[in-house]
């Protein structure tokens, strides 16, 4: 294990590491569309190497530039206004998880997507029960979207965009992770990032996302990871061929060689943003500024509606989840 922003990010960045499945030794099993023990499935592409990984990340690079996100900006504030306007007809105290911070992602990456958000029960009970390894969720949330796909008509969405390039197979697997990705980080991040701000009235809100993404570094557990390919001296010490080198991505993003103080929350941190909350390298994630821009819009809309914010009960952590998230977080106004 790496714990260090250097070494996190040279196993991150350095072609002698391999994120190819059937190279790694995972420290706890995960719902994967074939047997980990063997190449990634067609189109899961997050465990492939170049020049695999290649091929895949250029079909969609498009869809996630930071001109289409702003061109998606009018439509996300849209949607959280809603969100809003829905909270206050309901009146406090609400839970801010399931009535904002998962709905909206949910909603944003159905839309980009072409998933209909009439199904949104269904998948986000999937993608839940799949992220703690349930192979039906898998086979549940993989028949979905192959049937999805099957009766696709032409249109402006990711999904219609991709079917002529690819097979079903791969558009399947690409739309399953980009569909749970795309709303169970971001929802995390939202109530979490709520949550801490909530315990730091202080502090200027302005401008929060990088800072909290540092902070709560909601990815911790069982991933990343690396295979060596070949015998690497990594901070004094020689990896073996064939050895997996887990990356700590909280440690990294709390090294005191690169953070001042890296353990208090600091909003207006000028050195924030070399955090590596959503990985480095080639395997960047592909949604990193959809996720900033939701991040962004969320937290003002909602303490901007909401000045006086606060909580209503004691948040609910979601046990046992590889990914940091609360259950609830009761709010009132």
């Amino acid at each position: 294990m790496v714990s260090t922003q250097k070494d996190a990010r040279t196993v991150l960045s350095d072609p002698r590491f391999s994120n190819r499945q059937e190279l790694k030794r995972a420290q706890l099993p995960t719902a994967r569309p074939n047997d980990a023990s063997q190449p990634a499935a067609p189109g899961w592409f997050i465990h492939m190497d170049p020049p695999r990984h290649t091929h895949y990340r250029r079909l969609l690079q498009g869809q996630f530039t930071v001109r289409r996100m702003r061109l998606l900006e009018p439509r996300i504030e849209r949607i959280a206004a809603e969100l809003i306007d829905d909270m206050i007809t309901h009146g406090p105290p609400v839970d801010l998880v399931s009535t904002f911070a998962l709905p909206l992602p949910s909603r944003v990456i159905c839309e980009l997507l072409g998933v209909p958000y009439a199904d949104h029960a269904f998948f986000e009970s999937r993608s839940t029960a799949m992220v703690y390894g349930s192979q039906q969720a898998l086979a549940d949330l993989t028949g979905y979207l192959r049937d999805l796909i099957g009766a696709k008509k032409p249109g402006d969405d990711l999904i219609s965009g991709l079917k002529a390039e690819l097979a079903v197979e791969e558009l399947t697997n690409i739309a399953l992770i980009l569909l749970v990705a795309g709303h169970e980080t971001t929802a995390a991040m939202i109530s979490l990032g709520v949550d801490t701000l909530l315990r730091h009235p202080e502090q200027d809100r302005s401008d929060p996302v990088e800072e909290l993404l540092r902070h709560l570094t909601i990815v911790r557990v069982g991933a990343p990871n690396r295979a060596a390919l070949e015998e690497v001296e990594l901070d004094e010490r020689t990896v073996a061929p064939g050895e997996t080198v887990t990356i700590d991505l909280l440690a990294a993003n709390h090294d005191p060689a690169v953070f001042t103080d890296p353990h208090t929350l600091r909003l207006d941190r000028p050195e924030a943003r070399e955090h590596l909350a959503f990985g480095y390298g080639a395997h960047l994630c592909l949604g990193h500024n959809l996720a900033r821009l939701e991040l962004r819009i969320a937290y003002r809309a909602l303490f901007e509606a909401f000045p006086a914010l606060r909580h209503a009960g004691e948040p609910r952590p979601r046990a046992g989840y590889p990914i940091a998230t609360l259950e609830e977080l009761p709010v009132a106004w």
